[in-house]
């Protein structure tokens, strides 16, 4: 590197976000892009150390010191260059991942670590305006065709890898778009779906098909695809979500965030229209769960014009810096403050709601207890504190609160494979199911997890596939 000791001479840039009150009235993307100059700077705080742990820490692989080091030196297409090689969707990751890199950043030992999610759509928003991103249609062809059912990240990773290996590739999509989760739960201040249509346009051109409003299992036998294609992918996610089962819960006004989140964004982007009992306009909302989908409907209440705001979570607050349970490298649990929480919300932990009370079958306030925790033991226990009941007035309350497995879909015992204990598809090291063919990727085999880990269980997947087509 040019300037080995950036990271001695400029200190870590915080995100720039758009002005609150302006951002709140709209759903464009709140996070601004660098320039060349602040990007190059930022870079030059990778230190290009000999054992970069960001790499390690990245499920993708990606060879951060290196793309760092070119976008310092100005070498903007060799940075594009080095970083597609790991990642075909780093305008996706660059804006929603966790970044399990910084983590793990050497500098992050003893200081801020290298803004390295920023790096990375620096670079990829480069290559876009300079046209550098075109697409890959495969060398040559294998004669063989691969059905993958899902188009969430997982679906479109294997899909993308799979092209590129030669195979004719159809992507089954029950919405009327593709994108899964990208599209339908992910709000659009976060992912502008503009940025999730680009590169759907560049597979679509580089051959792969997506054939939307079909549902495998429903509008199309399962067993009849089995016999159509010489492999199948099942990507479907892990969509069956955790419940409050509490006195109340069948109450008017008691919404499930994906399909909060869901008929929202389907409302952004004119596909429908968002009903009453979806719009958050003059309603006295909690938000029940406190993590990133949580965080993505504050957001979303607030943009709805929502009288107020709480969030409230079970777990106690996390600390606002590494604690010795998380030493370095590992990727550290700590307070989030997100750009949701930014532009409006009261946030109360250690709460565990009781049950929802209201009159005429409409939600009117919960009831909730303020709880302790004991973390001695191997496991922690709760504990509800004596005389902290209380009452909070609300008109509508969305469960954020996880996901407990795969879809009990027809799809999946048509197919006949098998589901693991926790109700996701079980797999094999190599993917495949217990049916010769079928395989399984992202959330629906793993579980609920990061977008990072979906993209590379697509692509581990269709390596597994691939290998299995004797390519």
């Amino acid at each position: 590197m040019e300037k080995i000791f950036g990271f001695l001479e400029t200190p870590r840039e915080s995100v720039r976000y758009r002005r609150r009150d302006e951002r709140v009235r709209d759903y464009r993307e709140v996070e601004l892009l660098r320039d060349s100059e602040s990007a190059s700077s930022q870079a030059s705080r990778c230190m290009n150390c000999g054992t970069p742990f960001c790499h390690s820490a990245c499920p993708l692989g990606n060879y951060i010191p290196e793309w760092n080091a070119l976008v310092r030196e100005g070498r903007w297409q060799e940075a594009w260059e080095r970083l597609s090689l790991t990642s075909t969707f780093p305008e996706i990751t660059g804006r929603l991942c966790p970044a399990l890199c910084e983590g793990a950043c050497v500098l992050a030992y003893n200081d801020d670590s290298v803004t390295i999610r920023q790096n990375e759509l620096d670079i990829i928003e480069r290559a876009f305006s300079e046209g550098w991103v075109t697409p890959k249609k495969p060398v040559k062809s294998s004669d063989k065709s691969v059905a993958i059912v899902g188009s969430g990240p997982a679906a479109l990773s294997c899909a993308q890898w799979l092209n590129r290996a030669g195979h004719k590739v159809l992507v089954f999509e029950r919405d009327q778009k593709p994108g899964g989760f990208l599209r339908y739960g992910i709000p659009d201040f976060k992912l502008d779906k503009a940025v999730l249509d680009r590169r759907i346009s560049l597979m679509e051109r580089e051959g792969i098909v997506f054939e939307c409003g079909v549902e495998i299992g429903r509008d199309r036998d399962a067993k009849q695809l089995k016999g159509d294609f010489d492999a199948i992918v099942l990507s479907g996610g892990s969509r069956e979500c955790r419940d409050l089962s509490i006195p109340g819960r069948e109450l008017d006004g008691v919404l499930m965030a994906t399909e909060y989140l869901s008929m929202s964004n389907r409302s952004v982007s004119g596909e429908r229209s968002l009903p009453d009992s979806f719009n958050a306009r003059g309603k006295r909302v909690v938000v029940i769960g406190g993590g990133d989908t949580g965080s993505d409907c504050v957001g979303t209440a607030n943009r709805q014009g929502a009288i107020s705001v709480h969030q409230l979570e079970l777990l106690s607050r996390p600390p606002d810096t590494r604690s010795d349970a998380q030493p370095w490298p590992q990727f550290p649990r700590i307070f989030k403050h997100t750009s949701s929480h930014d532009e409006g919300v009261i946030q109360e932990f250690d709460v565990n709601t009781k049950a929802f009370v209201g009159r005429d079958g409409h939600l009117e306030k919960l009831k909730c207890v303020r709880v302790s925790w004991d973390t001695s033991g191997p496991r922690p226990v709760m504990s509800e504190i004596a005389g902290s009941e209380f009452t909070l007035e609300a008109d509508m309350v969305i469960l954020a609160l996880g996901f407990t497995g795969a879809e009990k879909h027809p799809m999946l015992s048509q197919l006949g494979v098998e589901l693991s204990p926790r109700g996701l598809v079980s797999a094999e090291a190599d993917y495949m199911t217990n049916v010769p063919g079928i395989f399984s990727a992202g959330d629906i085999r793993r579980g609920q997890s990061l977008i990072v880990w979906a993209f590379q269980e697509g692509k581990l997947a269709a390596r597994s596939v691939d290998r299995w087509l004797g390519n």
